[in-house]
């Protein structure tokens, strides 16, 4: 079982900033998981929520700002700030580690719709990542996984399933030409016979406790998505098992 760093290392650091990410990197695991929002003036930049009135010592909506604002915005504590990462800026730093994997989620729905992946793509592009294999997108869109199948057929692609697909269990559709299917630790639970469905592999979010990271390796998740990554770390040292490629 890989272990993936869920925005950085977020159990310790502040989640999406290059501090959580230099020391998620640090580690012996497979890679990081990041969320990308555009900016007013056409920036993908690392941040979750619409909004920034979380995460930051700001207000109002992320993509109604430009990256001059974001940038100007408080990630950290007063002790120690952090800025806001561009996805170019992260693509850099990942380039660093050259056995460490890249994890991008596409957020939607958002008002710059398709904008989003056409972003993406040119970004990887020039980073000259754009066929590298460590490179993944990731959505609970399909659409958004299907446009990046077309712009690049090459990129590693991950479907999230979404809550509402519970009630149509088990019916378990697979859209967008994914090739690593994504499922929650409840839905795990759930439906354990998704683990491993469509003979493909499982990405699991979000799991912080060592009982169940316990669980999803008996289970046989391919990928794990935690905020501990050092916890899953030591508890897959323990059963004997390897948390990288």
């Amino acid at each position: 079982m890989k272990i993936i760093a869920h925005r950085g290392y977020a159990g310790k650091y502040p989640p999406l900033t290059r501090l959580a990410y230099e020391k998620a990197l640090e580690l012996p695991i497979h890679g990081v998981e990041t969320d990308i929002r555009l900016t007013r003036d056409g920036h993908a930049v690392c941040f979750h929520d619409p909004v920034v009135n979380f995460g930051t010592d700001g207000s109002g909506r992320t993509s109604g700002k430009t990256l001059a604002e974001l940038r100007e915005l408080n990630m950290g504590d007063e002790a120690n700030p952090q800025r806001i990462l561009t996805l170019g800026e992260l693509i850099e730093l990942v380039k660093e580690y050259e056995d460490k994997h890249l994890y991008i989620e596409l957020k939607h729905p958002v008002r710059y719709g398709r904008m989003v992946e056409e972003t993406v793509a040119n970004v990887l592009r020039y980073h000259g990542v754009s066929e590298d294999p460590r490179m993944h997108v990731i959505s609970f869109s399909p659409i958004a996984i299907g446009r990046m199948a077309r712009l690049l057929p090459r990129i590693g692609r991950v479907v999230l399933r979404r809550p509402v697909l519970r009630y149509l269990y088990p019916i378990d559709p697979k859209i967008g030409r994914p090739d690593v299917m994504g499922l929650s630790l409840i839905r795990a639970h759930q439906h354990p016979r998704l683990i491993g469905a469509k003979l493909l592999p499982t990405y699991l979010w979000t799991v912080n406790d060592v009982t169940q990271m316990n669980w999803a390796a008996n289970h046989g998740v391919d990928l794990l998505v935690t905020d501990e990554p050092e916890m899953a770390m030591w508890m897959l040292a323990g059963m004997g098992s390897v948390g990288r490629e």
